[in-house]
């Protein structure tokens, strides 16, 4: 199908790059490599979870009277059980409110996502893809 010299003057208007728009694709773009970043750490906070959860798991076959190695740091420090359970539940409560918090900011990112992905596809239609 040939356009006429009118419709490619108008289709070009159309899709012209405004200063607003191209702060609109910036703000996007930034923010998408937020999100990325953030779904690393949630993924790595979650699996540090699950390593806390795990090692709490076996701290309950352990005897009582048993000193339990416990890192910190690089450093293994040799402590009774019911000190380490404590020392492993104060840190699975760390790490929920990270992942909490990490949760709540890719909550905000996505729906500032979804806003700007609107507003450039109704401006710009098929002519662009913010689909990474």
């Amino acid at each position: 199908m040939q356009l006429s010299k009118e419709d490619e003057a108008s289709a070009g208007e159309e899709n012209e790059v405004r200063r607003e728009d191209q702060e609109k694709i910036n703000r996007f773009s930034r923010l998408h490599q937020r999100e990325l970043v953030l779904e690393e750490l949630l993924k790595g906070k979650k699996k540090d979870k699950e390593d806390l959860e795990e090692v709490s798991t076996e701290l309950e076959l352990a005897d009582e009277d048993e000193l339990v190695p416990y890192k910190i740091g690089d450093t293994f420090i040799n402590l009774p059980l019911s000190e380490a359970q404590s020392l492993l539940s104060t840190s699975t409560e760390e790490i929920d409110a990270e992942v909490s918090k990490l949760e709540d900011s890719m909550g905000d990112l996505k729906e500032e996502l979804q806003k700007l992905k609107a507003a450039l596809y109704a401006r710009f239609g098929r002519s662009i893809n913010l689909e990474a």
